[in-house]
């Protein structure tokens, strides 16, 4: 499985992205989820992938075949929404064609998040449907999750707003990927964070091993916060509910 997340700040934007794959619990391994191109100097993509392994490569392959040629690509598309129909388009090409081989058509399909920023547009980050069509980031909502989306989720609706900074963002982000890893043996760590912004055109990258000082304290705060949490909670008793009458 996978969990990546995608966030649209005023500075900015954030990526963080899980690197555990798995098919069985005997055969765990990692490959790098978050992916960068720079086609030009007025440009940067951010591709965030989940889904089936060999078609998020494939797709990867043509987007940098296709950098070279005359036709459509990533070095030549005016608009971010541009590009998001372009990598739609190849998803799409690509699973259809090994989509006989599969008993389940589903399993040969891709999701993606793109951001990123061309020229002097505001940067965004969209969500690639395997359809071919894509959503962007609301401004109530300005964050996008692909993979193992559920157990993160709240953190992510109570913390992040498009005023947040990014740092304050980030902490959000890994407390997202926490909570979710410990949810799902099938997301884990290493963690590739891409901090973008506004106007760069430039992705600062980095990755968060399983050891990480600045992780750990992360989990032990939580821990700690949690159990603190529910000690404090209010007290009840079974005179705050409506006994039900199990014989009727």
């Amino acid at each position: 499985m996978t969990y990546c997340i995608a966030v649209r700040l005023d500075e900015g934007l954030v990526f963080l992205a899980d690197t555990r794959t798995n098919a069985g619990v005997d055969n765990v391994g990692t490959y790098r989820k978050l992916h960068v191109i720079t086609p030009g100097p007025d440009r940067v993509f951010v591709l965030e992938s989940a889904g089936n392994l060999a078609t998020t490569q494939e797709v990867l392959d043509r987007i940098h075949r296709d950098l070279g040629g005359a036709g459509t690509s990533l070095a030549t598309v005016d608009h971010l929404f541009e590009a998001a129909l372009y990598v739609g388009r190849l998803s799409q090409e690509v699973a259809q064609s090994h989509r006989a081989a599969f008993g389940n058509p589903g399993d040969a399909t891709a999701t993606f998040i793109l951001g990123g920023q061309v020229g002097a547009e505001a940067p965004d980050v969209l969500l690639v449907y395997p359809e071919g069509n894509y959503i962007r980031a609301s401004d109530e909502r300005p964050f996008l999750q692909i993979g193992e989306s559920k157990y993160g989720k709240f953190l992510l609706e109570v913390g992040i707003h498009a005023e947040v900074d990014m740092v304050t963002a980030l902490k959000v982000a890994l407390s997202s990927m926490i909570s979710t890893a410990r949810a799902n043996l099938s997301v884990g760590p290493p963690y590739d964070i891409g901090i973008y912004r506004t106007g760069s055109h430039r992705l600062e990258e980095f990755r968060v091993d399983a050891d990480s000082p600045a992780l750990l304290r992360l989990q032990r705060f939580w821990g700690e916060r949690l159990l603190e949490s529910i000690s404090q909670l209010p007290a009840i008793s079974p005179a705050d509910f409506v006994a039900l009458d199990l014989e009727d």
